[in-house]
C-alpha cells in the first residue's frame, strides 16, 4: 500500500475508485465499505483509495476555537490505521492535512481540484452521514449530481449494524470508555491494540526493583507513546505483546498519564502505554526491546489508573495487577479448555 502526504504526488495512479472519511479505529462498518469499494474499483479496472485527515478535523476545529473537549477520543494512531487500511487491501492512501485552506474550501472545488484534477475518480463511495466543503454544506445529493453532470460514479453505502448496533467509531469510543473490551473486540473484529517503536523512558522499573528489596527484576517496562493527547481508552489493562518472540507474551499495561508521577518527566507527560511483560525473551538482554517495533493487544481492563503515594505502595499496586492479570489468563484458559471438551463430546 502506497501513502501520499498529498494530492498533487506524481506517484499517484491517474484514476481511483476512491472513499473518504476518518475511518477511526477501522471497524467492521469501515471493514465491509472497504471490501465494497474493493469490489468496484476491480470491475473498473483502477486501483482503490483511500482519502482520510490529520489531524481529525474535529481536532482542528477544537484547536482554532480553543474549545478542547471538541476533540474526539482518539481510537487508533495513524500508524495503526494505516496498517488496518492495507490489511483491508487497500491501494494507496493520501492522508491530507486538515487545516485554515482545507476547512475553507467550496464543496464545488473540492470536486473539481481534489477529487477530479488530483485523483481522477472514477467511483466515489461514501458513508450515509457524510458531509464534505466548508461549514459541511457538501453532501451526498450535491455529491451525486456532480458526479451524473462530470463521469464519475457516487454511491452511500448504510451503516452497518452488528446484533442490532449500529457499527461506528463513536460507539468504539463509548466501549473504550466504559472499559469493555469484549465489546470493542465485536465492533473492530479484532482485539483493540496499539503499536510503535520503544521508545526509553524514565526507568522507573530499576527504582522499583530496588524498592522491591531485591526481588526479582522488579517491572521492567516496554513504553510506547501515544501520539494524541486524548486517547479513547486509558487505565491499567491485561495485554498479550506481539513482536518480541514468537509467541505473544502475557502482561499488564498502564496506558494513560501516570499520575503517581511527576508530569515533567523524561515523557513530558505525554500520554504512554506502559507494559509489563512476564516471561521477558533472554536473548533480548535487558535493553534489547529498545527500538523494536511491538504490538500491544488490550484484551481486558482492570481499573482506571490510581495515584499511589509513593513508590513503595506503587509497587505494591503493579504486584496486585500483576496477580489479577495471572488469574484472568488463568481463568481464560480454564474457559478454553472446558469448551474443547465440550466440543469433542
Amino acid at each position: 500500500m502506497k501513502v501520499f502526504r498529498s494530492f498533487l504526488h506524481p506517484e499517484l495512479a491517474p484514476a481511483c475508485a476512491l472513499t473518504i472519511g476518518n475511518f477511526d479505529g477501522v471497524h467492521r462498518g469501515h471493514q465491509a465499505m472497504l471490501a465494497l469499494l474493493r469490489s468496484e474499483a476491480a470491475h473498473r479496472g483502477v486501483p482503490c483509495c483511500v482519502m482520510t485527515f490529520e489531524p481529525h478535523p474535529r481536532d482542528y476545529f477544537a484547536k482554532s476555537l480553543s474549545q478542547p473537549d471538541l476533540a474526539p477520543a482518539r481510537i487508533a494512531t495513524l500508524r495503526d490505521k494505516l496498517q488496518e487500511l492495507a490489511r483491508c487491501g487497500v491501494d494507496q492512501v493520501v492522508v491530507l492535512p486538515f487545516d485554515a485552506r482545507l476547512a475553507r474550501q467550496l464543496p464545488e472545488d473540492f470536486i473539481q481540484q481534489v477529487l477530479l484534477q488530483g485523483l481522477g475518480v472514477r467511483y466515489v463511495l461514501v458513508g450515509d452521514d457524510f458531509r464534505f466543503g466548508a461549514k459541511r454544506a457538501g453532501d451526498y445529493a450535491m455529491l451525486d449530481a456532480a458526479g451524473q453532470r462530470l463521469g464519475f460514479d457516487v454511491a452511500r453505502m448504510n451503516s452497518y449494524e452488528v446484533h442490532g448496533l449500529r457499527v461506528s467509531s463513536s460507539a468504539v469510543r463509548e466501549a473504550l470508555n466504559l472499559g469493555r473490551m469484549s465489546d470493542v473486540s465485536a465492533l473492530l473484529g479484532r482485539p483493540y491494540s496499539i503499536s510503535g517503536h520503544v521508545v526509553h523512558g524514565r526507568k522507573l522499573g530499576r527504582e522499583l526493583a530496588a524498592t522491591s528489596k531485591g526481588k526479582g527484576d522488579g517491572f521492567r517496562t516496554l513504553n510506547l507513546r501515544f501520539s494524541h493527547w486524548k486517547p479513547a481508552a486509558s487505565g491499567i489493562f491485561v495485554v498479550q505483546v506481539h513482536g518480541l518472540s514468537p509467541q505473544p507474551l502475557r502482561g499488564v499495561a498502564n496506558l494513560g498519564i501516570r499520575p503517581s508521577l511527576d508530569p515533567s518527566d523524561v515523557n513530558g507527560g505525554r500520554v504512554l502505554l506502559e507494559t509489563h511483560a512476564f516471561d521477558w525473551p533472554a536473548d533480548l538482554g535487558a535493553e534489547g526491546g529498545y527500538g523494536k517495533i511491538v504490538r500491544v493487544d488490550l484484551l481486558h481492563k482492570l481499573h482506571d489508573e490510581l495515584k499511589y503515594d509513593g513508590l513503595e505502595a506503587l509497587t505494591k499496586g503493579i504486584a496486585k495487577d500483576c496477580e489479577d492479570a495471572l488469574a484472568w489468563f488463568a481463568s481464560r484458559h480454564g474457559e478454553t479448555s472446558r469448551q474443547t471438551t465440550r466440543d469433542r463430546i
